[in-house]
């Protein structure tokens, strides 16, 4: 699998963040997410937005973060946010979604985040199973979602390692 930075309005992206907004739709049973997004949001260093493509140069697999400071939907300053985190069902099961988390915290770290930030809800178990599989713990709410009951949110540092 190739994955590479691609503009979040690449025709590859919307197709895929079609799929992902067909896929909140039936779990939700509503419109999908209506969080406001645009291409410059993911534009580096202020943000990153990745694709997956598979052998045949089908793209499998997205996710993105973007900047995010204080502001009133409960943002902290550092704050990088994960966006649009999905991978089609043929290619689940892969470590995609993995490979691109650790990615997308790479880039953001290098970029000076000092926190990724994540908001999911309770009809994606697989999604809070990777998250907090990888680090991430409960945070109090943010974001579009933030008074939402089904909405849950979820936090992890981005300062490196010790040696």
């Amino acid at each position: 699998m190739d994955i590479r930075p691609t503009p979040y309005d690449h025709p590859d992206a919307v197709e895929l963040d079609g799929a992902v907004q067909a896929e909140y739709a039936a779990r939700y049973d509503d419109e999908g997410d209506v969080t406001p997004l645009d291409a410059g949001m993911f534009v580096p260093p202020r943000g990153l937005y990745l694709l997956a493509y598979d052998p045949e140069g089908r793209p499998v697999a997205t996710g993105g973060w973007r900047t995010q400071d204080a502001n009133d939907e409960g943002y902290a300053d550092g704050d990088a946010e994960l966006k649009r985190m999905y991978v089609i069902p043929g290619a689940r099961g892969l470590g995609l979604a993995r490979r691109i988390l650790a990615a997308l915290e790479s880039d953001a770290r290098t970029a000076g985040r000092t926190r990724m930030v994540l908001e999911t809800g309770t009809a994606q178990p697989e999604a809070i199973a990777l998250y907090t599989s990888s680090g991430y713990e409960p945070c109090a709410k943010f974001g579009h979602y933030r008074d939402y009951p089904t909405s849950r949110c979820f936090a992890k540092s981005l300062a490196a390692a010790a040696p």
